[in-house]
Order: C-alpha cells, then structure tokens, then sequence
C-alpha cells in the first residue's frame, strides 16, 4: 500500500489558491441512510476528515428515498443530486464550490445519464479543485464506459484509486497520465481492543450485503469436505440483502444459498444472520471468526472495503483470487485461491482451521498491516492531497 508522503503547509496563498487549513471538503456521494459500501466508505472517510480539523458538507446522490428524510439523516448533507436534472447538476456543483476541495466518488451505477455520465457536467462546473475516488476500474469496460472515466478524470485534478492495480488499469486501459493517480488505501476502523467472544465451533465467516456474485456458493459446497474436522466448522454469512437486489428479485439469492446446503447435507453447518450490526459490533463479529472467507466471483475487483476490514480487525482471509486480495495478502495475512478450483479452497480453509502456527502467522501479518488502514491515515492523506492541488491552482483574481 502507498500513502501520500507529508508535505509542509503552504502558508503565503500567493504562491497558489488560498484556503484553510486544513482545507474544507465538499464530497458528492451516496450516504446513509443509502446501505452501500460506497455510502459507509463516505461517512467514514467524513469523520476522518473532520476529526483533523476539516470542515465537510455533503451533497448525497439521491435514490429514491424522501429528500427532507434524506438531507436531514445527517448535519454534514447539505443537498441532493436528483438524477437526470440539469437544475440539480448546476445545484450541486455550486454547493461543492463553497469549499475548498470537491471530492467526487465515483461508480458508474449511482449517477444519472447512460454509465453515470451526469456526473461529468457537475465536475465540469466546478470552480474547486477535485479529487476522484475511483471505486470501479473496469478491466474490460465498454466503449462508453471508457469515455465516462476519462472524461472523469480529464477534469479532475486528481483520481485516486486503493490499489496498485486499478492504478495501472487507469493508466493503461483508460490513458489516464500516471501524474494525476494517486494510490490511498481503502481505510478501516481499527479495533483498539480484541473482542472476548468466541464460538463453540471454528467458525468461517463471509460477510456484507448479499447478492449474486459474492460466491457463497463455493464456500456452502466446500463446507461437505470440512465438517469431519475436530470442533465441526460452521459457516456464517453475516449481512442483509442488498436493497438492490431485494426490490428486483427478493430473497431468491438467500434461498437459493439456503436450498443448497440443506440439498448437500450441511445445513446444520451453514448459518444466515440477517441482522443490522453497527460498526463495533461488525469488528466484534469478525474479531470471533476463525478465518474470513472472501469468496467472490469477480476477477476484476480492484477495491474491497470487506478485505480491508478484514485485515484491519486481525483475522486470517482466504480469498478468491480478484486484483486487491492478491495485493493485500501477498505479504502473508491470508491465502488466495483460483476461482475455479474447489479443491485449494478446500485445502486453504482446512490449513487455516486446523494448524494455529498458521492462522497465527496471518493474524499477526494483518494486525502489522491494520494501522496504515485507519480512518485516520487515510483522512490524512487525503488532507495533504487536498494541499498539494490547493497549491498548485493559481489565485483567483
């Protein structure tokens, strides 16, 4: 992982555009009460920033909810991005001018126009500099997608992206110049105490809202090779459904996860908990895990704030083997396994499970990795970023 270097505070705004210090930041972004990843990632990147002096408002990419339910759900939502509303788009842009640094997060499924690509005419309109999060770096994006991130980035003054793999994407796929990316690691509430609680039975847990794709599936069917192991290991899939999902399909994917293992002979070892966990609660539920299992169907996911909560809370991590799993557990905090073959995960979850001398060894990897990943670092980070486009865009005149 690579972190912004300090930077000393430029004091004399003539030599650049004056601003406070530490810079104020407007960020346009899903928020709760949307229940996203995208949504969570805001409101903790928001506490962390404010936490070192910034001043931060809100614009929130409305989505369907009331407005005054959703502009009043926190004191930092100061207005909506309605989709497909040339009024809102100017609105917006003219709230993140107010201050000193735009951040724009970016997914192309949250904005209006075909991939998202209102989103473009509200950077274009700013008068601050800005700073993109770019969430999803496709390997293979269509011809529009393409043009919509570089677009995106072209106006921006800076695209951040969490690993060195989206990095190289960007560069290469999207002809973005490396000069403009800057690598900030996803960042995690770190625990300050280990939790006492832990199961009866060596327990493997998945977690995060559910939906097709988070290939829970091979980790039910691996479960008929794990049962005779000393302690009868039980799966836990913590999480709700997604709300996408939930209106467009139900609980078909649940159901269909719950029919498997009971099919397969391992219900009894399977478990869905569907319930709502704040975050100390989410690091306590972790911190009881034996081994968190990230068995994901996509190999093209470049950013995954589950890893990195992983990781943070000092769990060993058997993963599928998507671009940011290979990077944060090279250096020894979990296993990665192909896709496609049962047999390694298997054998991944077994050695995890049954040897302590390993499952130690990735659990202190992942508490060595956990500080660079708080909330605080990042925020931090992102505040010397904020400096250095601060200093580099002339005064107004």
């Amino acid at each position: 992982m690579k972190l912004l270097s300090p930077i000393p505070f430029l004091s004399n705004p003539t030599v650049g555009q004056p601003f406070s210090d530490p810079p104020s930041f407007g960020i346009l972004t899903t928020h709760p009460p949307t229940a996203c990843g995208l949504a969570t990632f805001s409101a903790a990147l928001a506490t962390g920033l404010s936490a070192d002096g910034s001043e931060v408002s809100v614009v929130r990419v409305a989505d369907g909810s009331p407005p005054s339910r959703a502009v009043g759900s926190s004191a930092r939502v100061v207005g909506e991005l309605i989709a497909d509303s040339p009024v809102s788009v100017s609105a917006a842009s003219e709230l993140l001018n107010h201050s000193d640094v735009a951040i724009i997060q970016h997914e192309y499924g949250i904005y209006g126009g075909t991939d998202g690509d209102d989103v473009i005419d509200v950077i274009e309109r700013l008068r601050v500099p800005s700073i993109v999060i770019a969430h999803t770096v496709l390997k293979d994006p269509t011809a529009h997608q393409r043009s919509v991130l570089r677009a995106v980035a072209a106006a921006a003054d800076r695209v951040v992206v969490m690993s060195e793999a989206a990095s190289e994407r960007l560069s290469v796929n999207f002809d973005v110049t490396r000069r403009k990316i800057v690598t900030i690691p996803h960042g995690a509430t770190v625990p300050k105490t280990v939790a006492a609680k832990h199961w009866s039975r060596p327990t493997l847990l998945t977690w995060g809202l559910l939906g097709p794709g988070k290939g829970i599936e091979r980790v039910i069917d691996a479960m008929g090779s794990l049962g005779h192991l000393p302690g009868r290991p039980r799966y836990l899939i913590a999480g709700r459904t997604h709300p996408k999902v939930l209106a467009a399909q139900g609980e078909t994917y649940r159901n269909r996860c719950i029919d498997q293992a009971r099919r397969i002979g391992v219900a009894d070892s399977v478990a869905f908990d569907s319930d709502y966990r704040d975050v100390a609660s989410l690091n306590a539920l972790a911190q009881s895990a034996s081994v968190v299992v990230l068995p994901y169907d996509s190999t093209d996911q470049v950013t995954s704030g589950v890893l990195v909560d992983a990781i943070a809370s000092g769990r060993p991590v058997v993963a599928t083997a998507f671009p940011h799993a290979n990077e944060l557990l090279a250096s020894g905090a979990g296993i990665v396994v192909d896709h496609d073959d049962p047999d390694a995960l298997v054998a991944a979850l077994r050695r995890v499970i049954t040897d302590p001398r390993v499952a130690g060894s990735m659990a202190a990897e992942a508490r060595r990795l956990a500080p660079t990943m708080s909330w605080r670092v990042v925020a931090g980070a992102y505040q010397r970023l904020a400096q250095r486009v601060l200093a580099e865009r002339p005064a107004l005149v």
